[in-house]
């Protein structure tokens, strides 16, 4: 049985647009990697007014609407599948930092400056917790963020997603990913009681935003876990 809810959307508004999806935090419009999966990008927009933008739009059709919300003052990148030119246009546009996992440095260094290099499991100045969980990819890190209402926000990049028939799923591929390094992901993941989990990538008809019931989270590992077996 699943026990995720949908986060609030307004059916008024297209999926080709910025959604809100709760009081903070807001979804960018879907973009199909070629040859891969569906994602998009997230802005939370925190109380301090210093908006921080994870993973990375396809295009640049949705800056004037992020400027609408006050811009973007960092970028935290996942992994390196989320590297492309956006980086550079990004930083441009919005004088943003971008955050970026230095285990990964040279393939995302490849398209734009990196800002701050992140090596270790620590809080930044943000707010924002940073947790390494290489697995997916060698460098793939997540994100912990307290967002409004007392809720807890988890970016999880390509390391765990909810797939569409409600089963939670590792992003492991044969021969480029660890499952080792997932495993150990998911016991970083164990540390932290997630409101939503918020991935970068997702298949069809699942979405990469997903409510955490309280209680389930646990068990939500536990079945990612057994499809690495």
């Amino acid at each position: 049985m699943s026990t995720e809810t949908t986060p609030h959307t307004d059916p008024a508004q297209p999926a080709t647009t910025v959604r809100q999806l709760l009081p903070d935090l807001w979804e960018t419009r879907e973009f199909i990697v070629p040859g891969g999966p569906r994602t998009h990008a997230y802005l939370w927009t925190p109380p301090s007014g210093h908006n921080i933008l994870f993973y990375s739009p396809g295009d640049d059709q949705d800056f004037d609407r992020l400027d609408q919300l006050g811009g973007v003052t960092r970028q935290y990148l996942s992994h390196q599948d989320e590297a492309g030119p956006m980086l550079r246009a990004v930083a441009e546009h919005f004088g943003s930092r971008l955050h970026a996992p230095a285990a990964e440095s040279e393939p995302i260094g490849a398209y734009t400056r990196i800002d701050v290099l992140l090596t270790e499991r620590s809080v930044d100045d943000a707010g924002v917790e940073v947790i390494p969980t290489p697995g997916h990819s060698p460098g793939s890190t997540s994100y912990v963020a307290s967002g409004q209402g007392g809720r807890t926000y988890l970016f999880t990049g390509d390391t765990l997603l909810r797939y569409a028939d409600g089963v939670w799923r590792t992003g492991y591929i044969p021969g480029y990913s660890d499952k080792d390094g997932l495993r150990a992901a998911l016991d970083s993941y164990a540390t932290v009681t997630p409101d939503f989990v918020i991935s970068s990538a997702f298949v069809d008809g699942a979405g990469g935003v997903h409510r955490v019931e309280p209680g389930a989270w646990q068990g939500h590992l536990e079945q990612a876990r057994a499809g690495l077996s």
